[in-house]
């Protein structure tokens, strides 16, 4: 019984292919396949049983060259940061060595990713000997980079070594458990065998040759451990073909590439994703047309364009650009970029996808891809077609002692590894171009044979920053994807669509443009199409609904064109969906917007008419209040002072009466003393008995006759007079004649009853009455008038 596959090891296997398979630009086309088999319970539940991952394209050239902006393969640099120090004792990497196949070193760090790279191995089994033979390996082909060979004077001598290379050769020998002379001889001598007799020839290299034997390999190594660890990864993760039914497809594709120098590989992966790019046309118009047709739509995409004629240019037949270059291989001759351009041109010139830039100094001719065009320099091409591999390299190799160069070359060529994967043989008379043709075909079969889904993955930016976007960059992502022609594709049909459901609860607004008429028996009025309706309505409510909004347009058209422009709106109503153009769905949003402000201009209103009247209201209630408290504040006011005139009043009574009090005290005291120097006597003067009685009482009470004399209303007449006369003790005849002194005047007081005319004045000075010059002190709030109720001038002025 299987075992489902625990999700580490799948990450785990993903993450080595693309840390050994991967450069910084991620161009290595790969698949990888999740086996499933049916589980208990439910008809449709799954669960994934193993994986398989397989290669189409390893670009090995990238071990021994970079251009000027590009990186190596993500391993070497994790070894060089990542690695401990007894690692770097062990493997020879100092703490800032340069190596010539590392460009670039400073742009991303990765030493945390080597301890993860570390633990994904111990997930997939490979234990940490095999490892450290992995990474020694991989550093013995750094050092390999470094040596570096000068021309030599005689070409019957092999090239020497420049000043430091011996070193490398040295280390790299070391790491790889070569021995140092052979590996020597074998980079700067080349063995030929000619002759029936296979005689053997040896002759010294050039400088140019020297070095495409060392890049050779040091590429055949890593080709051969890329392919091992796939192989290791897959022994690891893939399950039982008995066990498993189906299987979920992933395909890693970089995309469309188009460099300054173009070669073999750009032009493989172009062709890739021109192959890929057609079956996605036919696949999406596909898709399209099966969908019109079950929505019960009449429609065919009549024209759009196809890459065929490109695909021609590259794989046709009988002549393409990959059969020449087949040929070139099989000739077995020398051939020169020249001569390759002259055949390519002379022989596919009626194509209209190849060019010729004649401002190029280099061979090179232009292929048109659907994203763009590229110039490919043909200089290389037919080596790399070839991918030729010295025998004396393999032979090299056979006798490494390192344990794992053992195993992925072995010494015996018939007998297979058991760590080599099946089907990894490298037949000599295939080449480069026709192995991936091949493997490309077995991929297509597989994709026209299952449901296939497109992810897209677009780079905002090369620097790897959050937050900025690469208006350039993105754009010729887009273009390399194939987005731009499927966008065209999808323009010449209806790309909008939208479920009634979801059109209903959009653009039911647009129903407030239509003008008023008689409700329809078939729908509700807007009201009520404007209710909450959270369940789905009824398919008859819905249509009746959908037609409604659809008869808007026209006039949403004529409003937002000229009429002589107006156009019928592009828009068909399918059994579920709603088709329609980009167009059509702008005049939508615009007149979805129109209502929207309208509804929002008349909510404004209500709401700025609300907050007047609250306001207004507010304003109001303020008012009232503030009228209130003033009110309120002023009876207090009020109040206050009427208390406080009583106690005035109060308190002035008092002090009147007992001034009055002492004041006829005094008085009647000094009249005691000097009866006789009375002027006259009243009883002179023959008076009724009534008005004798009533001066009696008025000398008595002289105060009270002040004050009644000084009323304003009371006694009038003669009574007023003789209630004076009695109160200043003047005679009844002639009042003005008589000037009477007391003994007060000798004080410096005069008496009130001195005043000859009729006018009292009070001295305050050396007053011999004890409360003459008290009185009490004025008050604002006081009642004008109190202090002047003894004497008033004008008013003594008329008696």
């Amino acid at each position: 019984m299987d075992v489902p596959l625990p999700d580490e090891v799948l990450c785990c296997g993903g993450r080595l292919t693309h840390v050994l398979g991967k450069p910084q630009d991620c161009r290595e086309d790969r698949t990888a396949h999740l086996e499933l088999q049916p589980s208990h319970g439910s008809l449709w539940a799954q669960q994934m049983t193993g994986a398989a991952v397989q290669t189409y394209l390893l670009e090995k050239t990238r071990v021994a060259c970079q251009a000027s902006s590009e990186r190596n393969f993500h391993i070497f640099y994790q070894i060089c940061k990542g690695a401990s120090a007894d690692e770097r004792l062990q493997w020879h990497l100092p703490e800032g060595a340069a190596f010539s196949w590392l460009p670039n070193p400073e742009r991303t760090l990765e030493e945390d990713c080597f301890e993860v790279t570390r633990e994904a191995m111990l997930h997939l089994g490979i234990d940490t000997p095999t490892q450290n033979s992995i990474f020694q390996a991989l550093a013995g082909l750094l050092h390999l980079g470094n040596i570096r060979f000068a021309d030599s004077g005689n070409e019957a001598q092999p090239c020497q070594l420049m000043d430091g290379a011996k070193c490398s050769v040295r280390t790299s020998a070391s790491l790889l458990q070569l021995l140092e002379d052979p590996l020597l001889e074998t980079l700067r001598i080349r063995t030929i065998r000619a002759g029936r007799q296979q005689q053997v020839f040896w002759k010294p290299c050039s400088r140019a040759e020297c070095d495409t034997r060392r890049d050779c390999l040091a590429k055949l190594v890593y080709a051969r451990l890329f392919d091992w660890l796939v192989s290791v990864i897959n022994s690891s993760i893939c399950a039982d073909p008995d066990s498993w039914t189906t299987f979920i497809g992933l395909l890693d594709v970089y995309g469309f590439e188009s460099f300054p120098d173009n070669s073999l590989e750009q032009l493989c992966i172009n062709y890739a994703n021109e192959k890929l790019q057609q079956h996605f046309v036919a696949h999406y118009l596909r898709a399209q047309q099966e969908e019109y047709a079950v929505e019960g739509l009449e429609w065919s995409f009549v024209s759009y364009q196809d890459n065929q004629t490109c695909l021609d240019l590259i794989e046709g037949s009988p002549i393409s650009i990959c059969s020449l270059m087949n040929e070139e291989c099989r000739l077995n001759r020398p051939s020169s970029a020249a001569q390759l351009q002259t055949r390519i041109e002379s022989a596919l010139a009626g194509s209209p996808c190849l060019g010729h830039d004649k401002l190029s100094r280099e061979p090179s001719f232009i292929v048109v891809h659907y994203a763009g065009s590229v110039r490919y320099c043909t200089a290389g091409l037919v080596e790399k077609n070839k991918d030729p591999i010295p025998p004396e390299l393999t032979k090299l190799l056979q006798q490494s002692q390192h344990p794992l160069l053992r195993v992925l070359f072995p010494a015996d060529p018939g007998e297979k590894s058991q760590e080599e994967p099946s089907g990894q043989s490298r037949a000599p008379v295939l080449t480069v171009v026709s192995k991936f043709k091949a493997s490309l075909e077995q991929l297509l079969q597989v994709l026209h044979s299952t449901t296939p889904h497109y992810v897209r993955c677009i780079k905002p930016n090369s620097q790897g920053r959050a937050q900025m976007f690469r208006q350039e960059e993105v754009l010729s992502q887009l273009e390399a994807c194939g987005l731009v022609e499927t966008i065209h594709i999808s323009a010449a049909g209806f790309p909008i669509r939208v479920s009634h459901q979801n059109f209903v609860e959009r653009y039911e607004l647009l129903r407030r443009l239509r003008p008023s008429t008689a409700p329809s028996p078939q729908g509700p009025s807007p009201d009520e199409g404007r209710s909450e309706r959270s369940p789905p309505v009824e398919q008859a409510t819905l249509q009746a609904l959908l037609q409604d909004i659809l008869h808007a347009l026209p006039a949403l058209a004529q409003a937002a064109t000229a009429p002589a422009e107006a156009t019928p709106a592009r828009v068909h109503c399918g059994r579920t969906k709603v088709f329609m153009t980009d167009s059509t769905l702008e005049l939508l949003e615009h007149g979805r917007a129109q209502v929207l402000e309208q509804c929002a201009r008349c909510i404004q209103g209500g709401w700025r008419r609300h907050r007047r009247r609250k306001q207004e209201q507010q304003r109001r209630a303020a008012v009232l209040i503030q009228a209130a408290i003033r009110s309120w504040l002023t009876r207090k006011h009020v109040q206050r002072l009427h208390a406080a005139a009583t106690v005035i009043k109060r308190a002035w009574q008092e002090w009147r009466i007992r001034m009055a009090f002492l004041a006829s005290k005094e008085l009647d005291g000094e009249e005691e003393k000097h009866p006789s120097q009375a002027p006259c006597s009243l009883s002179s003067f023959p008076l009724p008995l009534a008005q004798t009685r009533l001066l009696g009482a008025i000398t008595r009470l002289w105060p009270l006759g002040l004050v009644l004399a000084n009323a304003a209303v009371g006694v009038r007449g003669f009574q007023r007079k003789l209630v004076v006369f009695a109160c200043l003790q003047l005679p009844v005849g002639s009042a003005s004649s008589y000037t009477i002194q007391t003994a007060q005047e000798q004080a410096g007081v005069t008496s009130i009853r001195a005043l000859p005319q009729g006018s009292i004045k009070f001295h305050c000075r050396k007053s011999p009455l004890r409360y003459a010059d008290i009185c009490p002190e004025p008050s604002p709030d006081s009642v004008t008038g109190l202090n002047q109720i003894l004497l008033e001038r004008h008013r003594l002025g008329h008696v």
